[in-house]
């Protein structure tokens, strides 16, 4: 059986002109509010072009299908939380632990914020999963995880930080998606970051006890 071809998710053409950006912009912006109300089984270049004011023709310059604007605001929101690792948890002036309970403030709070969208870019992940430039965008996020376990267990071997590290960013991940599901008060946020804070500084301060 003839293994079935990924869609193609990069950018058909580069805006070189403010106004090509900006169109791009307004498809990006109209695609997060097809998704926000639709979902991502509903999801389609049409309705993304009607919400946008512009034809399908117009929206099909830059992008071939549905996947590419999919993956493109998926590549955006990996590129943020990217940014907040980096920003949070490469900060010298704070002590390690303390940067950690300041990431798991920051990303919980994200989630809830923007749970509707992420949830329908997750439900989307089969069109881009496998793309190179899907392993490219992750790999920078696991790398400045990686440095930060490096820096608080520096007498651990890679193998065995690998398996802290895992254990750390899925219990964010898995424990913020499940906590985002529902609408959330600003109280629940911050005691839920607060208790996730507690239990993963714990979990790290004991391994270097022994």
């Amino acid at each position: 059986m003839p293994k079935r071809q990924a869609p193609e998710i990069s950018l058909r053409k580069q805006p070189k002109q403010a106004r090509s950006a900006d169109l791009v912009t307004v498809i990006l912006d109209a695609a997060v509010q097809v998704l926000e109300a639709e979902g991502a089984q509903r999801f389609t270049t049409a309705r993304v072009a009607d919400r946008a004011g512009v034809s399908v023709g117009s929206l099909y310059q830059y992008f071939p299908n549905k996947a590419a604007i999919l993956f493109r605001l998926q590549l955006e929101e990996w590129q943020q939380t990217t940014d907040m690792l980096r920003a949070i948890l490469k900060d010298p002036s704070i002590p390690p632990m303390s940067r950690l309970r300041n990431l798991v403030h920051a990303f919980i709070r994200s989630e809830c914020e923007e749970a509707a969208v992420r949830g329908a870019l997750s439900d989307a992940a089969p069109l881009y999963r496998d793309a190179p430039e899907t392993q490219a965008a992750r790999a920078r996020g696991q790398e400045i995880y990686r440095v930060f376990i490096a820096e608080i267990l520096p007498g651990f071997g890679e193998e065995r930080r690998e398996t802290v590290q895992e254990i750390v960013t899925a219990s964010l991940s898995e424990l913020g998606r499940r906590f985002s599901e529902q609408s959330r008060t600003d109280r629940e946020i911050r005691d839920y970051s607060d208790a996730l804070a507690d239990m993963l500084v714990a979990y790290l301060e004991s391994l270097n006890s022994f």
